[in-house]
C-alpha cells in the first residue's frame, strides 16, 4: 500500500505539475510586471496598516482574513515540513522553496485578487469565494472542475489540515513528556486526540467570524515566539550562517557535494523543495483565497497585497528560520529519512538545551490548531459549494472524528497523502487563474488610480486646513 502511495505521489509531483506551477508563476510575473517585487513596499505598508486597524470593521477584517489564511499555511509544514525537505532533498531543497515562494507571491496575489473580485454573499450575510466560484462563473463548460476542486479540498481538509497537524501535536507533546522522564502510549494519544477534537469542534462551529478572531490572536503570538527562539539559535551560531547559505545554494544544483552522495539528482531536490514549498505556503492551490474572499475590503487588489505578505511571512521568514537553525546547529542530518519535527527539535536542543522542546511543542500545538481551523473553513466552504450551506455542521462533526483517528496514525503515509491532494488541488486552480490572468491589469490600474485620487483628496484637504 505504501509503495502505491509513493508511486502516486511521484506521479502527481512529477514533471508536468512542476512545470505547470513554475510556468504559470512565471507567466503571472509577466502579466503583473513582477508585482510581488515592484509593489512589495506597498504590500508591507498595507499589512502594517491592516494590523493597526484590526477590529475596526463589523465583518471579517482584512487582517483577520490574512491571519485565517496564515493559520492554515503557518503550520507544522514550517517546522516538520522544512526538516523533512532537508532530510529527503538536502539543503538545496530550501533554495527551490525560495524560488517557489518568489513565484508563489505573485500566484497568491492573483488568487486572492480574483477571488475577491468574483465573491458573493451567502444566506448568513458572509462573503464567500474561491476557485470553485471562478470556475463556475467564467468557465461553465468545464464546471466539473469546480466540483473536482471541492472534492479534493474536502479530502485535503481531513489530511493536510487535520491528520498531519494532529499527528505532529502528538509527537510534540510526547517529546515534552519524555523530557520529564515519562512515556506515552496509544491510550494517551487517543485521549489527547479527543481533547483536540472538542477544542476544534467548539471553534469551527462559530463560523468564519470566530475563526478570524481566534486566528488574529493565535498566529501572531505563535509566529513571533517561534521566530525569536530561532533568533537566539542563530545569534549563538552566527559564524555558521555563511556555511548554511552556501550549502543551500550549492545543494540546489549539486546535492552530492553537500550530502556526500546520500541525495541523488538535482531534479529530486527540486521536486522535494517545490512540493514542500507548496505544502507550506499553499500558493497555487487557491485555498487561501477562500479565507481572503471573506474580508471586508473595498478593492480586490487591496486584499491581493495581503496575499503577497502571506507567502513572504510563511516561507521567506519562518521556513528560512527553521532551515537555518537546522543547518547551523551542527547536528548530523540523516539524509534519505523523513524524520519530521524530531530533526527540528534536535537542532534547537543542540544549541539551547533539551528544555527547548517545551516551548517548541507549545508553538507546534498553536500552529497545528490554527491550521486545523483555517483548513476547517476551507473544507466547510468546499462542502457548501457541493452540498449546500446546511451541511456545515455535519462536516465539522466529521472533522472532529478525524481528529481522534489521526492521533494514532503514522507520519510518513500522512505526509505523502497530503502532498498528493495538494498537487491535485493545484491543477484546477492554476487553470482558472491562468485563464483569468488578463483581468489583473485593469484591476491593478483601477486600484492605483483610486489610490492616487484618495491621496490627492487628502492632500487638498490638508492644504485647505492650512489656508
Amino acid at each position: 500500500m505504501v509503495r502505491i502511495i509513493e508511486a502516486v505521489n511521484h506521479a502527481v509531483w512529477g514533471v508536468p505539475v512542476l512545470v505547470l506551477i513554475l510556468g504559470i508563476g512565471i507567466y503571472l510575473c509577466v502579466q503583473t510586471k513582477l508585482i510581488q517585487i515592484r509593489c512589495f513596499p506597498e504590500a508591507l505598508k498595507a499589512f502594517l496598516q491592516s494590523f493597526k486597524r484590526r477590529g475596526d470593521t463589523e465583518g471579517v477584517s482584512s487582517y483577520q482574513a490574512l491571519c485565517t489564511a496564515l493559520a492554515a499555511t503557518v503550520g507544522t509544514g514550517n517546522i516538520a515540513g522544512v526538516a523533512g525537505a532537508i532530510a529527503i532533498g538536502g539543503p538545496g531543497s530550501i533554495f527551490w522553496m525560495w524560488v517557489c515562494a518568489l513565484l508563489g507571491m505573485v500566484t497568491k496575489f492573483t488568487e486572492v485578487t480574483l477571488a475577491v473580485s468574483y465573491r458573493r454573499i451567502n444566506s448568513s450575510g458572509e462573503w464567500i469565494g474561491g476557485p470553485m466560484y471562478m470556475i463556475r462563473d467564467r468557465m461553465p463548460r468545464i464546471s466539473w472542475l469546480a466540483v473536482a476542486y471541492c472534492i479534493f479540498g474536502i479530502v485535503a481538509a481531513f489530511g493536510v489540515g487535520n491528520a498531519t497537524q494532529v499527528n505532529a501535536v502528538i509527537g510534540g507533546v510526547s517529546s515534552v513528556i519524555s523530557y520529564f522522564g515519562g512515556t506515552t502510549n496509544k491510550l494517551f494519544d487517543i485521549a489527547l486526540g479527543i481533547f483536540l477534537a472538542v477544542l476544534v469542534l467548539s471553534m469551527l462551529l462559530g463560523g468564519a467570524g470566530r475563526i478570524g478572531m481566534i486566528a488574529e490572536r493565535l498566529i501572531p503570538f505563535a509566529a513571533l515566539g517561534y521566530f525569536l527562539l530561532g533568533c537566539f539559535v542563530l545569534i549563538s551560531r552566527f559564524q555558521m550562517i555563511p556555511y548554511a547559505l552556501s550549502a543551500i545554494v550549492t545543494g540546489a544544483f549539486s546535492p552530492k557535494a553537500v550530502t556526500g552522495g546520500m541525495i541523488g539528482s538535482a531534479f529530486s531536490v527540486l521536486r522535494v523543495g517545490a512540493s514542500r514549498g507548496v505544502f507550506t505556503n499553499e500558493a497555487g492551490m487557491g485555498t487561501a483565497s477562500i479565507a481572503h474572499a471573506s474580508s471586508d475590503v473595498n478593492h480586490p487588489v487591496q486584499q491581493g497585497m495581503m496575499g503577497i505578505m502571506e507567502v513572504f511571512l510563511d516561507t521567506i521568514v519562518i521556513c528560512t528560520m527553521t532551515a537555518l537553525v537546522i543547518l547551523c546547529s551542527g547536528i548530523d542530518i540523516p539524509y534519505g529519512t523523513d524524520i519530521g519535527v524530531n530533526l527540528t527539535t534536535e537542532a534547537f536542543g543542540a544549541v539551547l538545551g533539551d528544555w527547548v522542546c517545551i516551548p517548541l511543542a507549545a508553538f507546534l500545538c498553536l500552529f497545528a490548531i490554527g491550521t486545523v481551523l483555517g483548513w476547517g473553513l476551507y473544507g466547510i466552504r468546499c462542502a457548501q459549494f457541493i452540498f449546500g450551506e446546511k451541511c456545515s455542521k455535519y462536516f465539522v462533526w466529521l472533522q472532529a472524528v478525524v481528529t481522534v483517528v489521526s492521533a494514532f496514525l503514522g507520519t510518513g503515509v500522512i505526509w505523502m497523502l497530503a502532498e498528493i491532494f495538494n498537487g491535485l488541488m493545484a491543477i484546477p486552480n492554476l487553470i482558472v487563474i491562468a485563464y483569468l490572468a488578463p483581468e489583473l491589469k485593469p484591476l491593478i490600474m483601477q486600484y492605483q488610480l483610486d489610490k492616487r485620487y484618495k491621496e490627492m483628496v487628502k492632500y487638498k484637504k490638508c492644504n485647505d486646513r492650512e489656508e
